[in-house]
């Protein structure tokens, strides 16, 4: 992320004709909010003078304690390439406070900030790298999405079978332009889905930029008459929606945390730690990085689902993968979460879980290299590998009985979050679906 001052801004704002800011932030769900002030509010803004009503927002607070102050980062200044030139929208991403000016615990991004606060305390900066993937469906005439695939093209594969290669080539420029550093984009292995990575940064500016990612492929996808889903799990019978987290610890100078080249597979203690960490507290911190009823349609058995719990340098069965590139890249991927988790506190939730690893000296256990998938359920129990949650009701439960993530969110958004994700089982567990209809109504 460059830097920018208050200044910057407002010299920025200026030549680009901007008429109208977006003082963006996000609830406890992950659903970004904002307000929208004339360009003439701006130096207003940047200095924390703009209130808005934090009892309107899911998870902030009660009606009687609704003042917030909005407090954007300069750094996050970025104007939307979509709009037009004159009168243009420009972008910041803001922190909540108090009107007495502490930060407000239930702020997401503050919340994510006091995690990497204890990294940093213990001399780490945390890196990430993540890889989302998307659904381009086709939407009908009066313009509501539907589950049609916009192709029926599978992995990697190239035009005319990838109807969706304009609109991802418009969105890799649009995030280019927006400042993002584009690694790579193809079709992904089901019908209609794609992935685009960017390269990897530090937590809190990748956080941001997962939001923005997920605004920009929405908004451009729309402009291509498509719908764009960040969805676990839309279509039964093929594989779902990732976010594939790749995550790394640097030393405060700079220096890579996990490497170590005389170590087994070049992975130092810290690495060997902070995996036992991420394997520890797997299940709990699945509430949060897979956070949906339908995050839970996606990790099932099959559909190279990642739902073992285990570790390995080349085994895509287990949960925790550790790429082969080594030195600088040597990083740890998680490979459970999926696009519709809130960023912030999924990088918090694991962040915390790999410090507890380190501060503990958790011992990390053996690697498992065999085909997971194929592996009978004695097999797996006699080698130690356990299973993510089943369910969102059980991954919440998880969670309600580990105090180290419910510290890494905090007192107040985990009664919030707890309470939000309750709420969420009981209204999906009292429908009744097609598929028990289907089951049901003819044979009873």
């Amino acid at each position: 992320m460059i830097e920018k001052t208050k200044q910057d801004v407002l010299e920025q704002a200026r030549e680009a004709g901007v008429k109208f800011v977006r003082l963006q932030f996000i609830d406890i769900l992950g659903v970004p909010k904002n307000i929208a002030i004339t360009v003439e509010q701006l130096e207003k803004a940047l200095d924390g003078e703009l209130m808005f009503d934090g009892s309107s927002i899911h998870g902030f607070v009660r009606i009687e304690e609704s003042d917030m102050y909005l407090r954007p980062n300069p750094s996050t200044f970025v104007v939307f390439p979509w709009r037009p030139r004159e009168g243009a929208v420009a972008r910041l991403i803001c922190d909540i406070y108090r009107p007495d000016g502490t930060p407000f615990e239930g702020c997401p991004r503050n919340n994510l900030k006091k995690v990497l606060k204890e990294a940093a305390d213990l001399g780490y900066k945390m890196a990430v790298g993540p890889e989302l993937e998307f659904f381009l469906f086709q939407v009908d005439d009066a313009g509501c999405p539907t589950l049609k695939t916009h192709d029926q093209a599978g992995y990697f594969d190239l035009s005319p079978a990838d109807l969706g290669e304009n609109a991802r080539r418009d969105i890799v420029l649009t995030l280019e332009k927006m400042g993002f550093e584009i690694e790579a984009s193809h079709h992904e292995v089901a019908a209609g889905q794609h992935e685009i990575d960017f390269k990897y940064s530090d937590a809190l500016d990748v956080a941001d930029k997962i939001i923005t990612f997920k605004v920009v492929v929405r908004t451009v996808a729309q402009r291509h008459g498509l719908h764009a889903t960040f969805m676990p799990k839309p279509i039964f019978g093929i594989n779902g929606s990732g976010m594939h987290a790749n995550q790394s610890l640097m030393t405060l100078d700079g220096q890579n945390a996990f490497y170590d080249p005389a170590a087994p597979e070049q992975l130092g203690p810290v690495a060997m730690h902070y995996i036992a960490g991420l394997l520890k507290h797997a299940r709990a911190l699945t509430a949060v990085t897979n956070p949906t009823i339908n995050s839970y349609k996606r990790l099932v058995p099959g559909y190279e689902a990642p739902v073992n719990l285990a570790w390995s340098c080349a085994n895509r069965t287990a949960v925790i993968r550790i790429p082969a590139k080594r030195e600088m890249s040597t990083r740890v991927e998680l490979r459970s979460p999926d696009p519709s988790c809130n960023p912030y506190l999924a990088i918090a939730v694991m962040l915390k879980a790999g410090l507890d690893g380190i501060k503990n000296k958790l011992p990390a256990p053996e690697a498992c290299n065999r085909n997971i998938y194929k592996m009978s359920e004695t097999e797996k129990t006699q080698v130690g590998v356990g299973s993510l949650p089943g369910c969102l009701a059980e991954a919440v439960d998880e969670l309600c009985q580990n105090t180290v993530m419910q510290q890494a969110l905090g007192e107040h958004i985990f009664s919030k979050y707890v309470e939000a994700k309750r709420l969420e089982w009981d209204d999906y567990r009292m429908q009744v679906s097609k598929w028990e209809v289907d089951k049901y109504l003819s044979m009873f």
